[in-house]
């Protein structure tokens, strides 16, 4: 016949362990919270860390970044220079070039040493003119990098187009808006005074012409820019046609040094066909 044991009647031992399991729970409680606070706490030291190297990065490559500009710059001036010492070596018949559209005109030395710096100021201009690509060039290779695939197609034709529009912009000036505004000049007044004209005030006329008609056929490549980034679209373009026109007229007479009404319409109506050129251009590519 089986006897039960009374609780009081039970070993010391296991009354012991039974007062010991609620402690025991609790400190395995306390261990797993310190073990899980660890484990939480770790991916925050790596993430810090994370951060720090990121930053360290971002500085790494604007230091890069801000070299590369340096060297650019560097290598755009040097071909800057060469261009302008290339030219002035070459200054006289440059400058011989430039006198043909004023036709029966005698030039003037009006002051010691105007020539030299009539020299210097024509090498200046052609230097950058011939050092043009090289500066392009620089530029391209110093942007290239943080384009993506799709800019990097469109960069191409964009660089080609601007160059192409300068050069066509500058024949555009030398072979019609010149030759027209100089006529006139030497037209009105032609039969009271003699034509004696300081070099330099011409010289000053003819470059500042020259290579504001190149600038100001830059207009499609601006508006194609304006098309890619999604500011402005071609229905907007051509729905301010009528504030175009007005801001083309404004800007043929100020681009002008000369106040003859043909040169201006000539230069505001080159404006304008640009324009609506790059209207089509923009449409063309779908925007």
């Amino acid at each position: 016949m089986l006897e039960t044991v009374s609780e009081a009647e039970q070993p010391k031992d296991l009354a012991d362990a039974s007062a010991m399991e609620p402690v025991n729970t609790e400190a395995i409680a306390i261990v797993d919270t310190q073990v899980d606070t660890q484990i939480v706490d770790e991916p925050q030291v790596d993430d810090d860390l994370d951060v720090v190297d990121d930053l360290e990065d971002v500085e790494m490559s604007l230091f890069d970044h801000l070299e590369e500009l340096r060297s650019r710059i560097f290598y755009a001036l040097i071909a800057v220079f060469v261009g302008v010492i290339g030219c002035f070596a070459l200054v006289n018949k440059i400058v011989a070039l430039l006198e043909i559209p004023a036709q029966g005109v005698k030039f003037l030395q009006l002051a010691p040493g105007e020539y030299f710096f009539v020299s210097i100021k024509v090498a200046g201009y052609s230097g950058l003119l011939v050092a043009s690509p090289a500066i392009l060039y620089q530029i391209v290779r110093f942007i290239l990098p943080g384009l993506t695939r799709k800019e990097k197609r469109a960069i191409a034709p964009i660089v080609f187009g601007s160059s192409i529009l300068f050069v066509l912009g500058i024949v555009f000036a030398y072979e019609l808006l010149i030759p027209a505004a100089l006529n006139f000049f030497i037209s009105y007044g032609g039969d009271v005074v003699e034509q004696f004209w300081s070099i330099d005030r011409y010289f000053e006329f003819v470059l500042l012409l020259l290579f504001s008609t190149g600038l100001a056929f830059q207009i499609p490549v601006i508006q194609a820019l304006l098309a890619m980034t999604g500011i402005v679209s071609s229905k907007r373009m051509l729905a301010g046609w009528r504030y175009v026109v007005l801001g083309a007229v404004i800007l043929g007479a100020v681009l002008t040094p000369s106040t003859d009404p043909m040169t201006q319409s000539l230069l505001a109506g080159a404006v304008g066909i640009l324009y609506f050129g790059g209207i089509f251009l923009v449409k063309a590519m779908g925007k």
